[in-house]
């Protein structure tokens, strides 16, 4: 067996691997983006990219948990409990006869994933890209670019699903939850968050640097949180602002999980599947964006 030469070509008797057939096919022509030999199925390749980060998160979970604990329970003391006392004091029955804690629950539980979805889909995806190069040492490897953007996606639904359950939780333990359909509001909120994280992702994916994600934050996300009805009505606004508002990714969450933990989402199921239809249309098309993206990135 002899070693190969100063090309890298093999020599005789030496089985090419896996990253020496790749350059070889680029090196003749060959389209990066045709499936390399030994490549996985797409969910399962997908898998590979979801387990990499869980093996990276058991290093962190205990403290992210108590976070997603914590967090809620914050929240919920200080504007359901504090704020909320004044307000149902002053007004009554300004949130349909329900106090200011069950009408608030529900649209932190769709803002603060969507704050978490934000945060999953930016410094990560730096990180995989261009400061630790992740992406790309997945790339050398039969991973395709399309399973480490999906297996990436699959992994901040798990990171919204587990912050969204520890909310709901929370919000039952201080009864700011009317019927059990309150549960649905965890599905619901995971959507609206997928809704920010698959575009916010495709976006950072295009960044050298993080230096825009604060004036992203400041003069998008943080607007959107407060006037997404959220902490008041949308009714309460000016009537030439409300169909603006009606365009937020967020306040269809919002009225999602507020139905569900109000019991009122079947009322008009129509309008129901309206909001999930927008939701999931936006979460499709900003992760196709999303793949497109990295695939520009890894496979030139």
């Amino acid at each position: 067996m002899t070693a190969p030469d100063a090309a890298g070509t093999p020599g005789l008797g030496q089985t090419p691997g896996v990253g020496q057939t790749r350059g070889a096919a680029v090196r003749a022509g060959a389209p990066s983006g045709l499936p390399r030999p030994g490549t996985p199925s797409g969910i399962a390749a997908a898998a590979r990219v979801f387990e990499h980060r869980a093996w990276q998160y058991r290093r962190a979970f205990r403290g992210s948990l108590f976070g997603s604990f914590v967090n809620p329970a914050l929240f919920l003391m200080a504007m359901g409990l504090g704020l909320g006392g004044y307000v149902n004091a002053q007004s009554p029955a300004a949130f349909g006869g329900v106090t200011y804690l069950h009408f608030l629950a529900p649209g932190l539980l769709a803002g603060s994933v969507m704050q978490q979805a934000i945060f999953e889909a930016t410094f990560p995806v730096m990180e995989g890209l261009l400061w630790r190069r992740t992406f790309h040492a997945m790339y050398a490897t039969p991973l395709g670019p399309q399973a480490i953007a999906m297996g990436t996606l699959a992994w901040i639904t798990f990171r919204l699903a587990l912050v969204a359950s520890a909310f709901t939780l929370v919000s039952a333990l201080f009864g700011a939850t009317e019927s059990p359909l309150a549960i649905l509001g965890i599905p619901a909120a995971v959507l609206t968050g997928l809704a920010f994280a698959a575009w916010m992702g495709a976006y950072m994916a295009t960044q050298r640097t993080p230096d825009k994600f604060a004036a992203i934050f400041r003069w998008a996300i943080m607007p959107l949180f407060l006037f997404s009805g959220t902490f008041f009505p949308v009714a309460s606004l000016p009537a030439s602002i409300q169909p603006i508002i009606w365009l937020s990714p967020l306040w269809h969450g919002v009225e999602l999980t507020r139905g569900a933990a109000l019991g009122t989402l079947l009322d008009d199921p129509f309008r129901a599947l309206i909001h999930v239809a927008v939701l999931v249309i936006l979460t499709v098309a900003g992760a196709i964006l999303f793949v497109r993206n990295i695939r520009r990135k890894l496979a030139p």
